[in-house]
C-alpha cells in the first residue's frame, strides 16, 4: 500500500494568469518506490503559522484588526486558515513533482489577505495539511484504493516579496473592498450630490469630515 510524503520544492507567481495565482511545486514520494500509483485525488488545506515569525512595530499596528493589541498576542495568535486546494496527480512510480495552483484573492474581508498585506518583508510560515484518495495497482495487478493519512503535512516559508510582486502586477497601486449594496448606493448618491468625479475623492472627503487625514 502506498505511503506518500510531500515536500514543497519551489514556488512561482506566473504572469498573465486569469487571476492572481501562486503555483506551489509539490514533490510527492512513495516510500515503496517500485509501486505503481495510478492516480491521486489530493486535497490540501494551507494554514498560516502566525507564531513562527517576528513582527516589526509597523506590522503589529497593521495586524491590530486580526489579533488585537500585541499585549494580548499570547492569547490571540493562533494558526490562520489561508485556503484549500485540490490536485489530480497523474500516474507515477517512486516520485513525481506536480503544480498546485493557489488562487489569491485581494478581498480585505479575508483574513489571509489582511495578514499578507500587513507584512513588510521576510517570509510567511505555512503548513500544508494533506488528505485524499490513492488509486494504485495491487500485487495481483488489480486496482486498489487507499486514503492518505491525516498526519501527512509539509511546511514552507513563502517570501512576502513574491506575494507583493504578484499583487502589484495585477492591482498596481490599488486595492478594493466589498460593500453591501445599500451602503454602495448611499456612497453613490453622496458622490453624485457633491459632484465628485472619482471614488478616491469621495473617500477623501469623508475622511476629512471625520478628522482623518487622507493621503493621495
Amino acid at each position: 500500500m502506498p505511503d506518500l510524503n510531500f515536500e514543497v520544492v519551489g514556488v512561482e507567481a506566473p504572469r498573465y494568469a486569469a487571476v492572481p495565482t501562486i503555483i506551489f511545486k509539490l514533490r510527492i514520494d512513495n516510500t515503496i518506490a517500485q509501486e505503481q500509483v495510478h492516480s491521486v485525488v489530493l486535497h490540501c488545506q494551507i494554514q498560516i503559522n502566525v507564531t513562527r515569525r517576528r513582527y516589526t512595530p509597523e506590522e503589529q499596528a497593521r495586524l491590530l484588526e486580526l489579533f488585537g493589541a500585541p499585549q494580548r498576542w499570547g492569547e490571540t495568535l493562533r494558526p490562520l486558515l489561508w485556503t484549500h486546494a485540490n490536485v489530480m496527480v497523474p500516474q507515477f512510480s517512486g516520485s513525481i513533482t506536480v503544480d498546485m495552483p493557489i488562487t489569491c484573492t485581494y478581498d480585505f474581508e479575508v483574513g489571509g489577505t489582511k495578514y499578507f498585506d500587513a507584512l513588510g518583508e521576510g517570509e510567511i510560515p505555512l503548513t500544508l495539511l494533506f488528505s485524499g484518495t490513492i488509486f494504485y495497482k495491487g500485487e495481483t495487478g488489480n486496482l486498489q484504493v487507499s486514503q492518505i493519512s491525516w498526519s501527512k503535512e509539509a511546511v514552507y516559508r513563502l517570501p512576502v516579496a513574491l506575494w507583493r510582486e504578484m499583487i502589484e502586477y495585477y492591482y498596481p497601486n490599488s486595492a478594493w473592498i466589498r460593500l453591501h449594496k445599500d451602503v454602495f448606493d448611499q456612497l453613490y448618491r453622496y458622490k453624485a450630490t457633491n459632484s465628485l468625479p472619482t471614488w478616491e475623492q469621495v473617500i477623501g472627503r469623508l475622511l476629512q469630515g471625520s478628522g482623518e487625514e487622507a493621503h493621495s
